[in-house]
């Protein structure tokens, strides 16, 4: 893990999407974080030695889903299935799959696996997977603050981890999408997927992976957008704990109301005509019930809880 020295900083952009409007200030205390996101070799001993099921490998409760045909409900995951030609980029649907038997184990499909990905992030975690992770290793799940206060890696209001280019000098400092997102990928970064957790450089403070290859879960509930500053300097949020559960649910699915979390960072799928959050303001919300193939996860340690 790496020691993060605590501070105050401008979290947020308002040159972006509205979710990460306003720019306004916070306080963390010191904390360390993990290097990496955690990799499929740590869930894999995470699990031999507890006997964890994640989310994924569960039948869902037909009650929690009211309307779903029988035949639909069954254990799966999201996996990224890029489509042949152009799609509407509105409809998320023509590029997800909810595939029978993916999880952890079978990250694309039943038939694949992960023998050669141990240094990979692990992914197909919904949050209970985090968070049962995380108490077993004696951590937590960083909130939104934390994890964008570490991903700035101490750039102040930088556009990306590293500064205000995307790719200095044209080198590729994170994994993500080259091409026209869903279709093509060009892959000039080097990798297609995912990527080893330490393929690419890391921050100021010396962590890999704050942007791309994955997105990751923070403990925040989700809201449409950021508090706005303090009217007083000596009232900045410390250590804020964002959003409520239950104004997290995500209005236009009044039926089915399942609470959402921050995810940050972006992933190997953001590209430039689609998603740009390959940056520490960016943010996305993701219903707790949700395990993909481009989310996983990091932990962190408190000092003040840890001392």
């Amino acid at each position: 893990m790496v020691l993060i020295p605590g501070g105050t900083f401008r979290m947020g952009s308002d040159k972006h999407y509205p979710e990460e409007a306003p720019v306004h200030s916070v306080k963390v205390d010191e904390f360390f974080i993990d290097r990496t996101p955690v990799t499929n070799r740590e869930f894999k001993e995470f699990v031999r030695a507890t006997g964890h099921v994640t989310f994924a490998e569960i039948p869902p409760d037909p009650n929690d889903y009211p309307g779903a045909l029988p035949h639909m409900i069954y254990a799966g995951s999201l996996v990224f299935s890029p489509p042949a030609q152009t799609v509407d980029l509105r409809d998320w649907s023509r590029w997800w799959q909810f595939m029978n038997g993916a999880d952890w184990r079978h990250p694309y499909g039943p038939k694949s696996n992960i023998n050669v990905l141990d240094n990979h992030p692990v992914v197909h975690v919904a949050y209970s997977d985090a968070l049962a992770f995380a108490r077993w290793a004696g951590k937590d799940i960083p909130t939104e603050a934390e994890w964008e206060f570490a991903a700035r890696g101490g750039l102040a209001e930088a556009e990306y981890a590293w500064g205000e280019e995307f790719t200095p000098g044209g080198q590729h400092l994170a994994n993500t999408w080259q091409g026209e997102f869903p279709k093509q990928n060009l892959c000039t970064d080097g990798f297609e997927r995912t990527s080893p957790v330490t393929a690419f450089p890391p921050n100021g403070y010396g962590i890999h992976d704050m942007i791309g290859n994955v997105w990751e879960w923070t403990s925040d509930w989700y809201s449409q957008k950021h508090e706005a500053d303090a009217p007083k300097a000596c009232c900045i949020p410390h250590n804020p704990r964002g959003g409520s559960e239950a104004a997290s649910h995500d209005s236009r699915q009044p039926n089915i109301r399942i609470p959402r979390k921050v995810l940050k960072g972006g992933s190997h799928l953001c590209a430039p005509n689609y998603c740009r959050r390959y940056r520490p303001a960016a943010r996305h919300a993701e219903p707790i019930d949700t395990s993909t193939s481009h989310v996983g996860f990091r932990c962190i340690i408190r000092k003040r809880s840890a001392s």
